[in-house]
């Protein structure tokens, strides 16, 4: 095998298989955590030196149909989320925002730069220019990203959170191919994220405050 594609292999399995998997095994949190941050440096790393990328906000996007298109799923997103937790947990529905202002807007703001940036940083913006070259298929690309996307939500043990993180996957994995832009897939991200902590169902993703 070619020593690029093997190291690219070697790389692709380290981060995205060995990770994630291993983040779902109970041990120490603290080395959960130096894992993670040492994978994270690695990829900064890399795109900076390797795929000479400068995170600089594009400014040839086209915002209005990209804000269309948010919109439009994001009504798809609300009326189903909103239906699932009537069923499912009625007190659940708007119960932080309701009921906990302050952490409602803490929270928002900390998972949009420290979860979402990142890993939109990771899977997009470094799995798409890492990787895309070895795949003639789009589709089947934007779906080996959306099955890892997943994959690393495994540590939740829930069905339901593998299920939403895989769909997300998919769309923000055409989000990112068509507008090549970490800023753009960030805010659609973070829009349907922070709205799944809205509407009750930000336990499942470990987000707090959601017990009375």
């Amino acid at each position: 095998m070619n020593p690029l594609k093997l190291k690219l292999l070697s790389e692709f399995f380290i981060l995205f298989i060995l990770l994630p998997v291993s983040l779902a095994i109970p041990f120490n949190i603290w080395v959960k955590v130096g894992m993670v941050l040492i994978g994270f440096v690695y990829i900064l790393i890399v795109l900076k030196k390797a795929e000479n990328i400068n995170f600089q906000i594009k400014k040839n996007i086209n915002w209005k149909y990209l804000g269309r298109r948010i919109l439009v799923t994001f009504v798809l997103v609300t009326v189903a989320t909103t239906a699932y937790v009537w069923f499912q947990d009625k007190e659940a529905l708007f119960y932080v925002p309701i009921n906990k202002p302050k952490l409602y807007v803490a929270i928002l703001f900390i998972y949009t730069f420290l979860s979402v940036w990142p890993q939109e940083i990771i899977y997009r913006t470094f799995f798409f220019e890492r990787y895309e070259a070895f795949f003639d298929n789009k589709t089947l690309f934007i779906f080996i990203n959306a099955l890892v996307f997943s994959l690393a939500h495994l540590f939740f043990r829930n069905t339901l959170v593998l299920v939403l993180t895989f769909i997300g996957g998919i769309i923000f994995g055409f989000t990112y191919l068509k507008f090549r832009s970490t800023t753009a897939v960030s805010i659609e991200h973070a829009v349907y994220g922070n709205w799944l902590f809205t509407v009750g169902m930000g336990g499942m993703l470990g987000f707090p405050g959601m017990e009375a």
